[in-house]
């Protein structure tokens, strides 16, 4: 089950608000009450149901340390997770892989990541990238993969705006669109 880059609610890269304070960490329990915020936002739209608010809410810290074994369980190559706070609030998630294996060279990519529904449409997903990037970079990849649902428009504008130059478009899973592949140089 890998993850595709989607920001599908995300119009405009002009609407950036206040995003000038939001940054990349580490997973922390400093952020569990927002994080919770987030994920029950997640779970309205269906996603991230593997997910068990009660659990979560019981024994965070056991949630934190599992974190990079239920990434590699997810997509079976090393990853970098970071969580995306703006004035000490989860705004969403970003993972880096490591390298890419046959699932993630399709549908997937180097770099996914998130945005909680409440906090789209305001320019959260383009810093997501342009921060997730450089971690990229400082992890040493110089050339970046991203993907996107064929009709995400924003993915696809956020993906260009950071230099995303498309390779070509593949079949999607059954009953999903076609996948838009991008590749980003990074220096």
């Amino acid at each position: 089950m890998t993850e595709r880059f989607s920001t599908s609610t995300e119009p405009s890269l002009e609407n950036k608000e206040s995003t000038e304070t939001a940054h990349l960490e580490p997973p922390s329990v400093k952020y569990k009450d927002t994080f919770i915020e987030a994920l029950k936002e997640f779970h309205k739209e269906g996603k991230y149901t593997y997910l068990d608010v009660e659990e979560l809410e019981t024994d965070f810290d056991a949630f934190l340390k599992k974190i990079p074994e239920i990434r590699k369980a997810m997509n079976n190559v090393p990853e970098s997770e970071f969580w995306l706070v703006d004035n000490d609030q989860y705004i969403g998630r970003l993972s880096i892989r490591h390298e890419l294996n046959e699932e993630l060279l399709l549908h997937g990519g180097h770099i996914g990541y998130a945005i909680r529904p409440s906090e789209r449409k305001k320019g959260y997903a383009t810093k997501a990238l342009e921060q997730g990037l450089i971690e990229a970079h400082n992890l040493g990849l110089t050339r970046v993969l991203l993907t996107c649902d064929s009709t995400n428009v924003a993915s696809r504008k956020i993906i260009e705006k950071h230099g995303g130059t498309l390779e070509n478009e593949v079949d999607g899973r059954p009953g999903d669109p076609s996948i838009l592949r991008f590749w980003i140089d990074i220096m």
